[in-house]
Protein backbone atom coordinates (compact mmCIF):
# COMPACT_ATOMS: atom_id res chain seq x y z
CA UNK A 1 0.00 0.00 0.00
CA UNK A 2 1.53 3.72 -0.48
CA UNK A 3 1.68 5.93 2.51
CA UNK A 4 -0.54 8.39 3.06
CA UNK A 5 -0.02 11.55 5.18
CA UNK A 6 -2.53 14.14 6.59
CA UNK A 7 -1.70 16.60 9.18
CA UNK A 8 -3.92 19.54 10.76
CA UNK A 9 -1.40 22.36 12.61
CA UNK A 10 -2.37 24.80 14.70
CA UNK A 11 1.75 25.88 14.32
CA UNK A 12 3.88 27.11 11.59
CA UNK A 13 3.85 23.96 9.78
CA UNK A 14 2.02 22.88 7.11
CA UNK A 15 -1.32 24.02 7.20
CA UNK A 16 -4.48 22.62 8.22
CA UNK A 17 -3.77 19.06 6.57
CA UNK A 18 -2.15 16.92 3.67
CA UNK A 19 -2.50 14.07 2.36
CA UNK A 20 -1.46 11.31 -0.71
CA UNK A 21 -3.91 9.99 -2.45
CA UNK A 22 -3.98 6.28 -1.19
CA UNK A 23 -6.16 3.71 -0.21
CA UNK A 24 -7.44 4.30 2.95
CA UNK A 25 -7.67 1.23 5.38
CA UNK A 26 -8.84 2.46 8.99
CA UNK A 27 -7.30 -0.37 10.96
CA UNK A 28 -4.36 0.94 9.81
CA UNK A 29 -4.90 4.02 10.82
CA UNK A 30 -3.07 6.14 13.39
CA UNK A 31 -2.44 9.77 14.82
CA UNK A 32 -0.12 11.47 16.42
CA UNK A 33 1.42 14.96 17.90
CA UNK A 34 4.08 17.29 17.14
CA UNK A 35 5.33 19.87 18.98
CA UNK A 36 5.59 22.40 16.46
CA UNK A 37 6.86 25.21 19.12
CA UNK A 38 6.07 27.50 21.94
CA UNK A 39 5.32 30.93 21.05
CA UNK A 40 5.66 32.95 24.31
CA UNK A 41 5.10 33.11 28.27
CA UNK A 42 1.61 32.45 29.57
CA UNK A 43 -0.84 35.90 28.40
CA UNK A 44 -4.06 37.45 29.85
CA UNK A 45 -6.86 35.82 28.12
CA UNK A 46 -9.71 37.87 29.35
CA UNK A 47 -9.77 41.38 27.22
CA UNK A 48 -8.49 39.16 24.00
CA UNK A 49 -10.03 36.04 23.97
CA UNK A 50 -13.53 36.93 25.75
CA UNK A 51 -16.24 39.64 24.01
CA UNK A 52 -18.02 39.70 27.62
CA UNK A 53 -14.73 39.57 29.47
CA UNK A 54 -15.30 35.97 30.96
CA UNK A 55 -12.04 35.02 32.27
CA UNK A 56 -11.30 37.29 35.09
CA UNK A 57 -7.42 37.32 35.67
CA UNK A 58 -6.64 33.99 33.88
CA UNK A 59 -3.05 33.86 31.81
CA UNK A 60 -2.87 31.03 29.89
CA UNK A 61 0.17 29.15 28.06
CA UNK A 62 -0.56 28.96 24.35
CA UNK A 63 1.48 26.44 21.91
CA UNK A 64 1.85 25.29 18.11
CA UNK A 65 0.59 21.60 17.67
CA UNK A 66 0.54 19.61 14.65
CA UNK A 67 -0.92 16.48 13.87
CA UNK A 68 -0.27 13.75 11.53
CA UNK A 69 -2.39 10.76 10.48
CA UNK A 70 -0.42 8.14 8.56
CA UNK A 71 -1.23 4.54 7.01
CA UNK A 72 1.67 1.82 7.64
CA UNK A 73 4.66 4.56 7.38
CA UNK A 74 5.87 8.22 6.71
CA UNK A 75 8.49 8.36 3.42
CA UNK A 76 6.74 10.63 0.78
CA UNK A 77 8.01 13.78 -1.30
CA UNK A 78 6.19 16.64 -1.52
CA UNK A 79 5.19 16.36 -5.45
CA UNK A 80 3.58 12.86 -4.36
CA UNK A 81 1.22 14.75 -1.93
CA UNK A 82 -2.48 14.86 -3.53
CA UNK A 83 -4.46 17.33 -1.07
CA UNK A 84 -2.85 20.21 1.06
CA UNK A 85 -6.01 22.00 3.31
CA UNK A 86 -5.95 24.52 5.77
CA UNK A 87 -8.03 25.18 8.56
CA UNK A 88 -8.05 29.11 7.80
CA UNK A 89 -6.06 32.03 6.60
CA UNK A 90 -3.91 33.52 9.19
CA UNK A 91 0.22 33.03 9.15
CA UNK A 92 0.20 30.41 12.53
CA UNK A 93 -2.10 27.65 10.42
CA UNK A 94 -0.88 28.17 6.68
CA UNK A 95 3.10 27.96 7.32
CA UNK A 96 4.44 25.69 4.83
CA UNK A 97 1.62 25.11 2.51
CA UNK A 98 3.27 26.51 -0.23
CA UNK A 99 5.81 23.17 -0.10
CA UNK A 100 3.27 21.54 -1.70
CA UNK A 101 1.96 23.41 -5.34
CA UNK A 102 1.44 20.33 -6.92
CA UNK A 103 -1.41 19.38 -4.66
CA UNK A 104 -4.90 20.02 -5.35
CA UNK A 105 -5.69 22.61 -2.05
CA UNK A 106 -8.97 22.18 0.26
CA UNK A 107 -10.02 25.14 1.09
CA UNK A 108 -13.21 26.71 2.74
CA UNK A 109 -14.49 28.92 0.08
CA UNK A 110 -14.96 32.01 2.13
CA UNK A 111 -11.03 32.09 2.53
CA UNK A 112 -10.25 31.30 -0.86
CA UNK A 113 -12.31 34.20 -1.89
CA UNK A 114 -10.33 36.33 1.17
CA UNK A 115 -7.25 35.29 -0.12
CA UNK A 116 -7.84 36.06 -3.65
CA UNK A 117 -9.28 39.44 -2.89
CA UNK A 118 -7.28 42.12 -4.89
CA UNK A 119 -6.98 43.84 -1.52
CA UNK A 120 -6.53 41.13 1.01
CA UNK A 121 -7.94 42.08 4.47
CA UNK A 122 -5.61 42.47 7.45
CA UNK A 123 -4.88 39.14 8.79
CA UNK A 124 -5.00 37.65 5.69
CA UNK A 125 -1.86 35.29 4.93
CA UNK A 126 -1.62 35.09 1.21
CA UNK A 127 1.20 35.00 0.11
CA UNK A 128 1.81 31.10 0.80
CA UNK A 129 -0.95 30.70 -1.52
CA UNK A 130 0.15 32.32 -5.02
CA UNK A 131 0.87 29.31 -6.85
CA UNK A 132 -2.83 28.40 -6.42
CA UNK A 133 -4.51 32.45 -7.25
CA UNK A 134 -2.19 32.23 -10.36
CA UNK A 135 -3.98 29.16 -11.67
CA UNK A 136 -0.88 27.10 -11.24
CA UNK A 137 -2.58 24.19 -8.83
CA UNK A 138 -6.22 23.33 -8.34
CA UNK A 139 -8.29 24.25 -5.59
CA UNK A 140 -11.38 22.48 -4.67
CA UNK A 141 -12.71 25.89 -2.88
CA UNK A 142 -15.55 24.02 0.42
CA UNK A 143 -18.71 25.56 1.15
CA UNK A 144 -19.44 22.31 2.51
CA UNK A 145 -17.79 19.30 4.77
CA UNK A 146 -15.24 17.34 2.47
CA UNK A 147 -14.94 13.39 3.25
CA UNK A 148 -11.63 13.03 1.63
CA UNK A 149 -10.98 9.47 1.10
CA UNK A 150 -14.81 9.10 0.73
CA UNK A 151 -14.95 6.31 3.10
CA UNK A 152 -15.61 8.54 6.19
CA UNK A 153 -12.29 8.09 7.83
CA UNK A 154 -11.26 11.61 7.84
CA UNK A 155 -13.93 14.35 7.50
CA UNK A 156 -12.92 18.22 6.85
CA UNK A 157 -15.93 20.30 8.96
CA UNK A 158 -17.20 23.58 8.16
CA UNK A 159 -16.86 25.38 11.38
CA UNK A 160 -16.96 29.17 10.20
CA UNK A 161 -17.08 31.66 12.75
CA UNK A 162 -13.59 32.55 13.60
CA UNK A 163 -12.90 33.17 9.74
CA UNK A 164 -15.33 33.52 7.08
CA UNK A 165 -14.54 29.83 6.14
CA UNK A 166 -12.76 28.51 9.12
CA UNK A 167 -12.36 24.16 9.30
CA UNK A 168 -11.67 21.57 11.55
CA UNK A 169 -11.13 17.83 11.25
CA UNK A 170 -12.87 15.11 12.46
CA UNK A 171 -10.44 11.57 12.23
CA UNK A 172 -11.98 8.13 12.93
CA UNK A 173 -9.39 6.11 14.46
CA UNK A 174 -9.77 1.94 15.07
CA UNK A 175 -8.90 1.65 18.69
CA UNK A 176 -9.41 5.37 20.31
CA UNK A 177 -12.24 5.64 17.90
CA UNK A 178 -13.20 9.98 17.04
CA UNK A 179 -11.41 12.44 17.37
CA UNK A 180 -12.25 16.27 16.56
CA UNK A 181 -9.26 18.73 16.07
CA UNK A 182 -10.60 21.85 16.38
CA UNK A 183 -7.98 24.67 14.28
CA UNK A 184 -9.10 27.71 16.35
CA UNK A 185 -12.82 27.35 16.66
CA UNK A 186 -11.93 27.16 20.31
CA UNK A 187 -8.62 28.48 21.73
CA UNK A 188 -8.10 26.88 25.21
CA UNK A 189 -10.66 24.78 27.23
CA UNK A 190 -12.07 27.63 29.10
CA UNK A 191 -13.00 29.12 25.40
CA UNK A 192 -14.66 26.13 24.61
CA UNK A 193 -16.38 24.78 27.36
CA UNK A 194 -18.17 28.43 27.95
CA UNK A 195 -19.00 29.22 24.36
CA UNK A 196 -16.38 31.70 24.33
CA UNK A 197 -15.69 34.49 21.49
CA UNK A 198 -12.36 36.14 20.94
CA UNK A 199 -12.71 39.98 20.30
CA UNK A 200 -11.28 39.63 16.85
CA UNK A 201 -13.29 36.57 15.21
CA UNK A 202 -14.70 37.11 12.16
CA UNK A 203 -18.86 36.51 13.28
CA UNK A 204 -20.25 36.16 17.00
CA UNK A 205 -23.30 33.90 15.92
CA UNK A 206 -21.21 31.38 13.69
CA UNK A 207 -18.63 30.85 16.27
CA UNK A 208 -21.41 30.04 18.85
CA UNK A 209 -23.09 27.37 16.34
CA UNK A 210 -19.92 26.19 15.09
CA UNK A 211 -18.97 25.12 18.79
CA UNK A 212 -22.30 23.77 19.68
CA UNK A 213 -21.69 21.52 16.35
CA UNK A 214 -18.43 20.10 17.79
CA UNK A 215 -19.60 19.83 20.81
CA UNK A 216 -22.98 17.76 19.20
CA UNK A 217 -20.72 15.50 16.87
CA UNK A 218 -18.34 14.90 19.92
CA UNK A 219 -20.93 13.78 22.25
CA UNK A 220 -22.46 11.19 19.36
CA UNK A 221 -19.70 9.79 18.34
CA UNK A 222 -17.92 10.02 21.97
CA UNK A 223 -15.00 11.68 20.11
CA UNK A 224 -11.75 12.93 21.80
CA UNK A 225 -11.57 17.24 21.04
CA UNK A 226 -8.52 18.30 21.19
CA UNK A 227 -8.09 21.69 21.68
CA UNK A 228 -4.76 22.48 19.82
CA UNK A 229 -3.36 25.92 21.26
CA UNK A 230 -4.24 24.71 24.99
CA UNK A 231 -0.41 23.74 26.49
CA UNK A 232 -3.10 21.53 28.89
CA UNK A 233 -5.00 19.84 26.32
CA UNK A 234 -2.68 18.36 23.84
CA UNK A 235 -1.64 15.66 25.88
CA UNK A 236 -4.46 14.03 24.65
CA UNK A 237 -2.80 12.43 21.82
CA UNK A 238 0.39 10.89 22.19
CA UNK A 239 3.91 12.72 21.08
CA UNK A 240 5.82 11.44 17.86
CA UNK A 241 6.71 9.13 17.56
CA UNK A 242 4.26 7.77 19.72
CA UNK A 243 0.94 7.04 18.54
CA UNK A 244 -3.06 6.87 18.84
CA UNK A 245 -4.60 3.69 17.06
Amino acid sequence: MKSMLTMLAAGTCAGAFIALAAPVQAADMSLTRLDCGTPQAPVAVNQRFSDIYAYGDLKLQFVYSCYLIKLEKIGVKADQIKYVGISHYHADHTGQVGSFPKATLLIGSREWDAITSPKPAEGVNFKPFENWAKGEGKVEALALDKDVFGDGSVIVLRTPGHTPGHQSLLVKLPQMGAVVIVGDAAHFRENYDSDGVPAFNFDRAQTVASLERIKKIAANLKATVIIQHDARDIDKLPAFPASAK
